[in-house]
């Protein structure tokens, strides 16, 4: 039977292991990366990486999936909702740019995923599947409005593209926005912070008909 100590480090080496691979795929994404290196980043043998995760595919899908049960339940939980359209906006751009705060790997992580073999991607994530579950729902309301004289003419899928380029670009960017703006970590987190703010109401002046 293992002794307290034994499981504490046991899980602390799988975080480690967890926190290196998320570094290294951003880097160099799962073609590109190697469980050597992954194993170099933890502070780890190549063999204990083994042991814990027997492919750099298992360890690729378990990032994946802590990413995707991240970032799915809170699109479900907005756009599958009942709200109005501009609550569902306001609250999406707020939760979306919280959880990128919180990982702000997994814009370019699923960037390069994508690009790389977008049909082996969605065939294994099923993520475009989870998506169009609840995506319908939010096209028709937007559809609705528009007929109702509230919202002007843009088709529905225009909207969401803004919308998520606005909240993800400033992490795609940010090396380069930091750098021109001379903004520190901290002074970047704070105007990420403000943009929940900031790309709500832009969206809803550009697409909302004045009373």
């Amino acid at each position: 039977m293992e002794s307290v100590n034994e499981v504490q480090k046991g899980a602390s080496n799988e975080q480690k292991i967890l926190e290196a691979a998320k570094k290294v795929f951003l880097r160099d994404g799962l073609h590109g990366s190697r469980m050597e290196t992954i194993a170099k980043e933890a502070g780890v043998t190549k063999a204990l990486l083994h042991y814990y995760f027997r492919s750099k595919e298992k360890l690729f899908a378990v990032i994946f999936e802590e990413v995707k049960g991240g970032m799915l339940p809170r699109l479900e939980s907005v756009f599958g909702s009942d709200l109005p359209v501009f609550e569902k906006i306001e609250r999406f751009v707020e939760s979306y740019i919280d959880l990128l705060i919180e990982n702000p790997y997994i814009p370019l992580f699923l960037v390069n995923e994508v690009n790389k073999d977008p049909e082996k991607f969605f065939e294994t994530t099923q993520i475009a599947a989870r998506i169009q579950q609840f995506v319908p729902h939010f096209v028709q309301q937007i559809l609705e409005e528009q007929e109702k004289g509230n919202l002007n003419s843009i088709h529905p899928f225009h909207l969401i593209i803004n919308v998520m380029s606005l909240c993800i670009f400033p992490f795609l960017g940010k090396p380069m926005f930091q750098k021109v703006a001379g903004m520190t970590d901290e002074q970047y987190k704070l105007l990420l912070q403000e943009r929940k703010k900031e790309v709500a109401a832009f969206v809803m002046r550009a697409i909302k008909i004045p009373d």
